[in-house]
């Protein structure tokens, strides 16, 4: 069948790096995360991650489903996206994905994972004058450390990559106006830990402005204090303990860890 890929081509463990395995193995649960927190868009956005040592990126098969990917399933890419190993399908890759994701993958050697997403609150945050709000604890983490990207169309303009890095500057966090969410960490853990607080802070701030009733902000010298203690270097790089609780979840599933890792 056109463009079904199939489930029973031969595992490439011992065909590439124990490197490049591990990082298929953690991308591909980040990806099955994502469909099971509702941060998805049919077979839309992506997920990307820098094999350690290397230049080249994972990404998803532009036609699978989050909850659909494996390991296995994962195409290989320059920055530049050109496929440099992919699996027997007719499937391939959007090329928005090396647009936005190759751009800051390049510029930023500390980011190892890029993840992008449509959700509902994201893209209603997103069309908002205002932005994000620190309306609560968990959006406190973003204070003063949120970038925002003017929406320029569908991402399919290479042109768009200088003003894209220009924009996100240091931060790991990126709003991108009229359009969806961004974010980046050092780990594939820590950008998923970033992109999942960021979407519950969206979320929270639909619901309370939805409400009609007056917003209260919290000061700004706490504001300041909080984002602060949210920092990596300051207590700990949050996603990296809580991963091992995500991937039990995982295992709890259906066919559990093997369905995404071969």
């Amino acid at each position: 069948m056109t463009g079904k890929y199939s489930t029973q081509f031969e595992c490439l463990f011992g065909k590439i790096s124990q490197e490049e395995w591990e990082t298929r193995v953690t991308l591909a649960a980040c990806y099955r995360l994502m469909d099971k927190f509702g941060m998805t868009d049919l077979i839309y956005n992506h997920i990307t991650a820098r094999i350690p040592g290397t230049q080249d990126l994972l990404i998803n098969l532009y036609g699978l489903l989050y909850k659909e990917i494996t390991a296995s399933s994962l195409v290989r890419i320059t920055v530049e996206g050109e496929i440099v190993r992919k699996p027997d399908t007719d499937y391939g890759i959007n090329k928005s994905g090396y647009v936005i994701h190759g751009c800051i993958h390049t510029a930023r050697k500390d980011v190892q994972c890029v993840i992008h997403t449509h959700t509902r609150a994201g893209m209603a945050v997103a069309s908002m004058q205002c932005g994000l709000l620190p309306l609560t604890q968990t959006a406190s983490r973003f204070n003063h450390h949120l970038a925002y990207h003017d929406f320029e169309g569908p991402a399919v303009d290479l042109a768009e990559r200088e003003r894209l890095v220009h924009d996100l500057g240091q931060h790991h966090a990126m709003i991108l106006r009229n359009h969806g969410l961004l974010t980046s960490g050092a780990s594939v853990p820590q950008a998923f830990n970033l992109m999942y607080q960021l979407e519950m802070s969206c979320r929270a701030q639909v619901d309370a402005m939805a409400a009609g009733t007056d917003l209260l902000l919290p000061p700004a010298e706490i504001l300041e204090r909080s984002a602060h203690l949210y920092q990596p270097s300051v207590r700990r790089p949050y996603g990296e303990l809580e991963w091992h609780a995500m991937l039990r979840l995982l295992d709890a599933e259906p066919g559990g860890y093997p369905a995404y890792s071969c």
